[in-house]
């Protein structure tokens, strides 16, 4: 007996499971890195659902497949963003040579780190959450998973600053509230000069703090 010749939809129904969700996947990945460049472009204020569309090549409508609304991108954005810091973050520290040079190379990686697009996405972010609720509940887990994350790998990448007490809090605030600033400042100036000034002045004082006797908690 002749064979019955396949249908279409039986060859669909022969595809791999797993095909339909690798294309819906990838499609969600696509929205949320066109959302992310559309932060940073644009600003949050000036992204909309349909903007996103058109930076992913989608119809408005099929975007809307994977995500009913901006605040559902908006999550997912956050996750995916929150996700590459770490991943980018880790990378940058692993590489780090344990020698005398530690304090400013991790100060140089740092910078590296918050000069990067997918920082500006965040600072955008941030700015934005200040005067909505709801976009703020989505950031502040992420942000506070980011500094957990900073504390322990200080602690690991810097063990002799252990006894230094409040004094290695104080280093870890004092790099990290520098470089924010430093951020927002940056993004309308020229890097240059003052940027190499100010770097080395935060290793100086860090180096400083590194062999005060501890300070007194204020608490």
């Amino acid at each position: 007996m002749t064979p019955r010749p396949t249908t279409r939809a039986e060859t669909v129904e022969a595809e791999p499971a797993g095909w339909q969700a690798q294309k819906s996947a990838s499609t969600r990945l696509q929205i949320v890195e066109a959302a992310l460049r559309c932060f940073v472009e644009l600003g949050y204020s000036g992204t909309t659902t349909t903007v996103i569309a058109e930076k992913a090549g989608l119809s408005r409508g099929a975007m809307l497949h994977h995500f009913p609304s901006k605040i559902d991108i908006v999550r997912a954005a956050v996750e995916h963003l929150h996700a590459k810091r770490l991943k980018a973050f880790r990378k940058a520290i692993d590489k780090l040579p344990r020698d005398e040079t530690r304090v400013r190379r991790a100060i140089e990686a740092y910078w590296e780190h918050v000069k990067h697009p997918m920082y500006t996405a965040f600072l955008e972010l941030w700015v934005a959450a200040r005067t909505d609720p709801e976009l703020a509940a989505i950031l502040a887990p992420a942000q506070d998973a980011f500094e957990r994350e900073w504390y322990r790998t200080a602690v690991d990448l810097f063990p002799e600053w252990r006894d230094t007490g409040v004094n290695f809090d104080l280093a870890l605030d004092l790099v990290h509230y520098v470089m924010d600033g430093m951020a927002v400042s940056f993004l309308t100036h020229e890097h240059g000069e003052r940027e190499k000034n100010l770097l080395r002045y935060l290793e100086e004082r860090l180096r400083d703090l590194s062999r005060r006797p501890p300070a007194a908690s204020a608490g």
